[in-house]
């Protein structure tokens, strides 16, 4: 069923287009993400689809009776109620009908109406009504949905009597999540879910949007959520809208491949066009070949041209480099704490960690448990409680700071940089800030007028000009596109110095960390690795606990056989996980291949095609590979299947 439908979007601010013939269409339980670098018109489109904003040309269609429920970015709950109170309001005409039902079971306790025995009959008979809609609509149930969702985004531990007022700002967001979250609208649209949410949270959050009943419409530049979640990707890019199916990893090897196909068939008939124009100039003088060349021209004027493929904008460019090379000590964190003045108990304490050279650390963990202020600490912007910090010999510190506070507001872009490095010329202050994707008028821009992804843009190339040989990052890709994203990831890669960074992004973690340090309980766990060994890591130690809770539970000590037992648990466990991610690879294959085939059958039914008999000897030959490809899938995957069975079975 379509719960939504957008057609020929067009969106103008002044002159400026900013959508334009926008396509969409939602149906129920789909999980559709909308992508496209910042600027592109993704909250735009977000707000008009919500009815939050008016449009030039198109219409919007919400299916009638359907529900929408719009999660603004950067927004927050504001409320002068408890935590628990504002949850409830939810609910108010299931709590109104519980009140009703209270009501009569009173009632039911009147000595005079049990006496009347056809009033007493009629007042049961109301009740047990009214206790099946109660029930039927959730009334049972929906403290228990307070409950999970509250835990779910970390306020488990929360006193739920707290007013919001008292509330932080990312907590008064993940509130506004959770409030949207419990409304269960038909269409649930969410602009930038993931921003304040720790890695935990952003693993129950995809679980619970993987399960949601409705149809969810996300932007998010999160990678690992939008593979997790998302079923099709609609791409905004030079203000118009292309769809594909599958999560993000697919959409990105579609376009790839899209563009290659599309640029192949652009260059064969460029070559085409220039053989033919060619041919018209040196025989159409020629009486003898005048009417072929004539012929040839006339060709040229009938032809439906192929534009050239458009390609994604300039991408930033960065290169961070170094002045000098550190020593191989790079940094020591001993016994390390701190605590605020107006505080009773640390942040943190205890904190040790080395550092050498080329090292990348990730610093993770919830939110709240001081990831933010261990950074600051560090450099010297807060002081240690307890333990020090050492550098190592020639080290230079490069500190980013999530929230740019090392901007100046009141300056321009290009006096930003230009202030710090007067020495240098104009053009190459320019040149470095183009790299970064201001150009032209861009660099005369007041530094607070700027959008949060142009401020960690120039952040960045602060930290760039710096050629510091240790970095320390607080959330760097906070407020990037996908691309930027994946443009940073690259000039990390080959950053010859030494990184330690705090991130929520698990796909920037994974590509850069070499270490992953978890701050639990106010200490710090190494983990040697990148984010996909400390989650394995983390799933192993869930498993030992959980095995040894077992054993707690029926008194019985945990046997040293058990241990041996339990890696061979692990083992098969690791293979039968192996064999799933293949076989989800397979089916995901078999349906291309299937989609590909079909395609091409209803092609040889086109008179076009199959009274061209070499265009369909060609399809045909196509659909032949194209069906033993099937059946080697189909061989392994059920292959797959069998040796799944066996071992869940054995």
């Amino acid at each position: 069923m379509i719960l939504l439908q957008a057609n020929n979007i067009t969106k103008l601010f002044g002159a400026d287009v900013i959508l334009s013939n926008i396509k969409l269409e939602v149906q129920t339980q789909d999980r559709l993400a909308i992508v496209g670098r910042n600027g592109a018109g993704k909250s735009t489109l977000l707000k008009i689809l919500a009815g939050e904003l008016t449009y030039d040309e198109g219409n919007v269609f919400l299916a009638k009776e359907a529900t929408l429920g719009y999660l603004e970015q950067h927004t927050g709950l504001e409320s002068d109620k408890s935590i628990l109170e504002e949850m409830k309001t939810v609910f108010a005409d299931l709590i109104q009908q519980e009140q009703e039902l209270r009501r009569l079971e009173t009632k039911m306790g009147d000595p005079d109406l049990i006496a009347d025995e056809a009033a007493y009959q009629q007042l049961l008979t109301n009740y047990d009504t009214k206790q099946q809609a109660f029930r039927l609509n959730g009334g049972y149930q929906y403290e228990a949905d307070i409950r999970s969702v509250l835990n779910g985004l970390r306020f488990g531990d929360k006193d739920l009597s707290t007013p919001i007022g008292s509330l932080s700002g990312g907590q008064k967001t993940r509130l506004a999540l959770g409030k949207l979250l419990l409304q269960k609208p038909d269409v649930l649209i969410l602009d930038e879910p993931t921003n304040h949410l720790d890695i935990s949270t952003l693993d129950w959050l995809e679980g619970y949007l993987s399960s949601y009943q409705g149809a969810v419409v996300v932007v998010s530049h999160d990678r690992y959520f939008l593979d997790k979640t998302v079923n099709t990707v609609i791409e905004i890019a030079h203000n118009h809208s292309v769809r594909y199916k599958g999560n993000y990893s697919n959409y990105l090897d579609q376009k790839a491949a899209n563009y290659e196909k599309e640029m192949k068939q652009y260059e064969k008939q460029q070559s085409e066009i220039k053989k033919m124009e060619e041919f018209v100039q040196k025989n159409i003088a020629r009486a003898t070949t005048t009417k072929r060349a004539q012929s040839r021209r006339k060709q040229l004027e009938k032809m439906d041209r192929i534009e050239r493929p458009l390609h994604d904008a300039s991408s930033a460019k960065l290169t961070f480099d170094i002045d000098r090379r550190s020593g191989n000590d790079v940094l020591k964190v001993k016994e390390l704490a701190y605590q605020y003045p107006e505080s009773t108990s640390p942040v943190f304490k205890d904190v040790s960690f080395h550092m050498n050279r080329q090292d990348r650390i990730a610093l993770t963990g919830p939110n709240g448990t001081g990831k933010t202020t261990l950074l600051k600490t560090i450099i010297g912007k807060l002081p240690a409680k307890t333990g020090h910090v050492e550098l190592g010999a020639g080290v230079s510190i490069g500190y980013y700071d999530q929230e740019q506070t090392e901007l100046h507001s009141s300056k321009s872009v290009l006096a930003e940089l230009w202030d710090e490095y007067p020495l240098m010329d104009e053009k190459d202050i320019r040149t470095i800030l183009g790299n970064f994707l201001f150009t032209g008028d861009d660099v005369l821009k007041v530094v607070n007028t700027l959008s949060g992804g142009e401020k960690a843009r120039l952040a960045l190339a602060k930290l760039m000009m710096q050629k510091s040989n240790l970095l320390i990052m607080d959330e760097p890709t906070n407020h990037l596109d996908l691309d930027s994203k994946e443009v940073l990831e690259g000039a990390l890669a080959d950053y010859p110095g030494t990184i330690l960074f705090v991130s929520h992004d698990r796909y920037f973690m994974n590509k850069i960390a070499t270490q992953v340090l978890e701050m639990t309980d106010k200490q710090i766990v190494t983990y040697l690795g990148n984010y996909d060994y400390f989650i394995e890591k983390k799933q192993e130690q869930q498993e030992i606990a959980d095995l040894e809770a077992l054993a707690a539970e029926t008194k019985e000590p945990v046997k040293h056989e058990n241990k041996s037992n339990y890696h061979q648990d692990k083992a098969i466990k690791r293979e039968i996980r192996k064999r799933e991610r293949r076989i989800a690879e397979l089916e995901e294959r078999i349906a291309e291949l299937e989609t590909e085939i079909e395609g091409n059958e209803t092609l040889l039914t086109d008179p076009e095609v199959f009274q061209d008999y070499q265009k369909a000897q060609e399809i045909t030959e196509r659909n032949e590979q194209l069906q033993a490809a099937l059946l080697e899938v189909m061989e392994e995957w059920e292959t797959l299947i069998e040796e799944n069975e066996s071992y869940t079975q054995g």
